[in-house]
């Protein structure tokens, strides 16, 4: 009678119980709500979406086709910012392995080393790439020298997060092996971290570049030089003929880098 009873009762606690459904209509009515009360605060309204698409038209329209005369003036500045990403991506990735091994709890277990690095890569990740730019361009003067500043905080800030993550969730077993024997904390971090997080480190340096190309496209907007400035250029004389000529090229850069890198990373796996 007892099982019996506690059957019951359990029946009635579950019966009481929201079902998935009711559960599912709730957050999805939560979610447009969410939608709702954003889109009124930042004024957005489709009446002025309506309104201004025959604008995004005649501006299409305006770059289409391209100035591809253009070509032979930017190719230039695309190389520099090839060279401003690839600057960049490489310093931020030197400087993310001593933060990210500092931030990773399994390295190192006081919160004394922990808490602070990771608060320092917090402050990086919260500064925007375009204002270390302007703040690099306000110290060193227009050109790539402040791009590269600013890639490079940004590099460091993106790949640390990603690799403490992933040391903090490799396996313990080689690293209790080697304490076993009285190996130290060098060689415990060389033979015993560095192997098992390599593969994906060098995967993350790869997609930082990636987006470090894009970045570094936009940087030149507050004078960090590449092919920025150039955007600006043509923006602000209303030469939109040689600003989809840059889109163009930029969309060319990018889909090669992008080819490679996944495929270097398909490799890596």
């Amino acid at each position: 009678m007892k099982t019996v009873q506690v059957k019951q009762n359990k029946a009635v606690h579950y019966n009481k119980m929201p079902s998935k459904k009711v559960k599912h209509s709730l957050t999805f009515i939560l979610l447009l709500l969410f939608i709702y009360l954003s889109g009124k605060q930042v004024e957005f309204s489709f009446s002025s979406l309506a309104t201004g698409l025959p604008n995004m038209g005649d501006l299409i329209v305006q770059m289409v086709p391209p100035n591809w005369a253009y070509f032979s003036n930017i190719t230039a500045p695309i190389l520099d910012t090839l060279r401003m990403a690839v600057l960049g991506t490489t310093f931020g990735a030197l400087l993310a392995i001593p933060i990210a091994l500092l931030s990773a709890r399994n390295i190192f277990q006081t919160k004394v080393i922990t808490i602070p690095a990771r608060f320092v890569l917090n402050l990086i990740r919260t500064i925007p790439d375009l204002l270390l730019a302007a703040i690099f361009v306000a110290i060193f003067g227009i050109g790539p020298i402040p791009g590269v500043f600013a890639l490079t905080g940004f590099s460091l800030g993106i790949i640390a997060k990603l690799i403490y993550e992933s040391i903090e969730s490799i396996d313990k077993g080689p690293l209790e092996a080697m304490t076993a024997v009285g190996a130290n904390k060098v060689k415990w971090i060389m033979f015993g971290v560095i192997p098992q997080v390599l593969p994906q480190y060098i995967s993350f340096v790869l997609y930082t570049f990636e987006v470090n190309v894009r970045a570094a496209a936009v940087l030149g907007l507050v004078g960090a030089g590449g092919i920025g400035l150039f955007y600006e250029q043509t923006l602000g004389f209303f030469e939109y003929d040689k600003t989809s000529s840059l889109i163009v090229y930029t969309l060319i850069v990018v889909l090669i880098i992008d080819y490679i890198s996944t495929k270097t990373r398909e490799k890596l796996i």
